[in-house]
């Protein structure tokens, strides 16, 4: 049954890879829900630094928050908030004349704004590394609401390996360790929040049986369910993903199994076996913890790679939006 009114705003948060921004695409296309089509980055810097931007009543620091924003996410600013134009003056007026003088309020407002745009009363956001700060985002917003995407790690890091640069993946023994953490810390803060806060759901099962796992959503974020969650490439815009334009297959799981060496899969289930069988992912090998040398070799090696391709790999140039007020 549907609410008569949101209770707040919901996240999409696990580790990298894990089907998020599939999710996200679905649920873009609920009549009710806005959703940006990339990731904030921002809250949690923001959350950590908001005594430095002083008195938020005050228009100056509140166009330097606007700022701090787009300095760290203008990309995500200017091309994926489908119900707003962000421009700097005009939201400094606009937040200050509403009388948003707190950081909660002033990125509060920037997501509402983006959903009464698209007409849609009900906003959420996909940052995955979110899943590490849940805690922060319900004291911001306490009637927040969580889904968590859990995904085979093998195959998280196989994808992980394709940009391995992005995520500092240059080893399978970190890629276990990272998806390691990401899974047990979101599940072991999702278990400490209150019932109807967080839902926890695999990938596999996701793309195994669409329209369960989107009703069981749904229900748990209290919105009604219809069968146009299924046309999410219709909704809008197609995104940035390649891979959404496809059809998503049932059997796009266990790529691990031809794509990974034997080595790589001794690897991966000797460093993160006991999450693996906790989320139901069957084992190969007898996932022996491996030697202390080992795994000071593998830390060693992926500290040595992340600082060679800071030094000599080629340089991102940051993205500039268009113009500037």
């Amino acid at each position: 049954m549907n609410v008569s009114s949101p209770k707040g705003p919901f996240f999409i948060v696990g580790a990298p890879r894990s089907g998020t921004t599939l999710l996200q695409y679905m649920l873009r296309s609920h009549p009710a829900l806005s959703l940006p089509t990339g990731e904030s980055h921002f809250f949690i810097p923001l959350y950590r630094n908001a005594s430095q931007y002083g008195d938020l009543s005050q228009a100056d620091n509140v166009r330097r928050v606007l700022r701090a924003m787009e300095a760290q996410s203008a990309e995500f600013l200017y091309t994926d908030l489908h119900g707003l134009q962000f421009d700097v003056e005009t939201l400094t007026r606009e937040f200050v004349d509403e009388g948003r003088d707190n950081m909660r309020d002033i990125i509060g407002g920037l997501f509402e704004k983006n959903a009464a745009g698209e007409g849609k009363p009900r906003w959420g956001d996909k940052t995955p590394y979110y899943v590490l700060h849940l805690p922060k985002l319900l004291d911001w917003w306490p009637d927040a609401q969580v889904i968590h995407i859990v995904r085979d790690g093998r195959d998280v890091a196989l994808s992980m390996f394709a940009r391995r640069h992005d995520f500092g993946a240059y080893n399978t023994y970190h890629a276990a360790r990272e998806w390691e953490h990401y899974v047990e810390t979101g599940h072991a803060l999702g278990q400490a929040m209150p019932k109807g806060q967080y839902l926890e759901l695999r990938y596999e099962d996701m793309i195994s049986d669409q329209k369960t796992a989107l009703q069981t959503i749904c229900a748990f974020l209290g919105e009604l369910y219809s069968d146009d969650l299924l046309e999410y490439k219709k909704a809008g815009i197609a995104g940035k993903t390649p891979l959404l334009q496809q059809s998503i297959q049932k059997d796009n799981q266990d790529k691990w199994k031809s794509g990974m060496t034997s080595w790589q899969i001794r690897i991966f289930e000797s460093a993160a076996a006991s999450t693996l069988r906790k989320f139901g992912y069957t084992l190969t090998t007898p996932a022996k913890r491996l030697p202390l040398p080992l795994r000071a070799i593998f830390r060693w090696h992926r500290t040595l790679a992340k600082s060679w391709y800071r030094a000599f790999g080629p340089k991102k140039k940051p993205w500039t939006p268009p113009s500037h007020s």
